[in-house]
């Protein structure tokens, strides 16, 4: 029997890296900070390999062995919009952003190294704002820190949409140590738009010295056509939400713009039932005023799962059927399908909105 591979799992969540990861690999260890989120860990994967609390309390004499993967989807919110982009920060900052908790990880990353033991792959996740944020210079951190520690890397944007009726895109840093081969099928001489956007490029063109040299362009295969819509994971009976009255499936109608009210009236003539994903955003009326407006989308994809508790508001569907059109909010286990999970996951409450990213990778 053939043996498995290993990983460690940082900042673990729910345990998304592993599902993805499937059957073929062994977990060595895995941390959250997060008691939500440790719970929901434990109540699926056990607790064997688990260490819940601050990463930065986590020594390398919990980390057993040598993992063939250290995986990392650290927090998000300091490179994105909802964070104002206030980025990772410094290593040695007093005061530590959230996204900032990569420098602990890293930390135990370089000490692996210096034990002869860092990791043979290294893989970092989060949103594309890592990119961009504080206008490039985080993305040049997170190069440096991999080039210094000898990994040749790269990175990719991937968008969930190629695999699950989901509209999200998620920049993936994949870093692979020295004394591993990379096979020669899994890097290109020139980038692909299609894992490599405009601003990755951008940012790419503008490392110096060791970070460009050790960049690789790397090669995925074109996805098959994704055969799931949005539609296909629907409950008619969902359970953690209800079916709006009358009443306020009319309220939520009222607060679309012409725009989007025209996609409703559209939606019911084709004879067909659609479903449609509706955020509530503020928006300037056409007298300059700020007024919360819901915007809808007829695509058969969801639009990009949040956490309301990172101040977005959580999605909203509209289910027309002919001259029947119903509203509620997405549900706990239609949102775990659209992350790429299958219904026997236990899922609680804690599921973020980007572990999807770990599920189908």
């Amino acid at each position: 029997m053939a043996l498995k591979h290993t990983f460690y799992e940082f900042f673990a969540g729910g345990g998304m890296a592993r599902a993805g990861l499937g059957p073929n690999w062994s977990c060595l260890f895995s941390n959250d900070f997060s008691d939500m989120k440790s719970r929901a860990y434990i109540e699926n994967w056990g607790k064997d390999d688990f260490v819940g609390g601050d990463i930065g309390k986590v020594s390398t004499s919990q980390l057993p062995n040598r993992a063939d993967l250290a995986w990392a989807s650290f927090p998000c919110q300091d490179l994105s919009l909802a964070g104002n982009y206030k980025g990772l920060g410094e290593s040695s900052a007093a005061v530590m952003t959230r996204s900032g908790t990569f420098w602990p990880f890293w930390s135990l990353i370089t000490k692996l190294c210096s034990e002869g033991r860092g990791p043979r792959l290294i893989v970092l996740e989060n949103v594309v704002g890592a990119i961009t944020s504080r206008e490039g210079q985080d993305f040049a951190a997170l190069c440096s820190s991999l080039t210094e520690a000898g990994y040749t890397y790269g990175a990719m944007v991937v968008d969930a949409r190629h695999f699950v009726p989901q509209s999200r895109a998620s920049v993936f840093f994949i870093a692979v140590a020295k004394d591993v081969s990379v096979p020669v099928n899994l890097t290109l001489p020139r980038l692909d738009e299609t894992w490599h956007p405009a601003a990755l490029v951008e940012a790419q063109a503008r490392l110096e010295g060791k970070a460009k040299r050790q960049w690789v362009w790397w090669h995925l295969p074109t996805p098959p056509v994704r055969n799931i819509g949005f539609a296909d994971i629907i409950e008619e009976r969902p359970v953690g939400c209800r079916w709006h009255s009358k009443a306020e499936t009319d309220r939520l109608l009222e607060m679309m713009a012409p725009l989007h009210r025209a996609k409703v009236e559209r939606a019911r003539t084709t004879g067909t039932r659609q479903v449609g994903g509706v955020y509530k955003r503020t928006r300037l009326d056409e007298f300059g005023v700020k007024r919360q407006r819901a915007e809808i989308r007829f695509d058969d994809t969801a639009g990009c799962l949040r956490t309301p508790a990172g101040g977005s508001s959580r999605q909203t569907i509209v289910v027309v059927e002919g001259d029947s059109t119903r509203s509620r909010l997405l549900s706990p286990r239609e949102a775990a399908r659209l992350m790429g999970i299958d219904d026997n996951y236990k899922w609680l409450c804690c599921i973020t909105s980007r572990e999807h990213n770990r599920a189908f990778t």
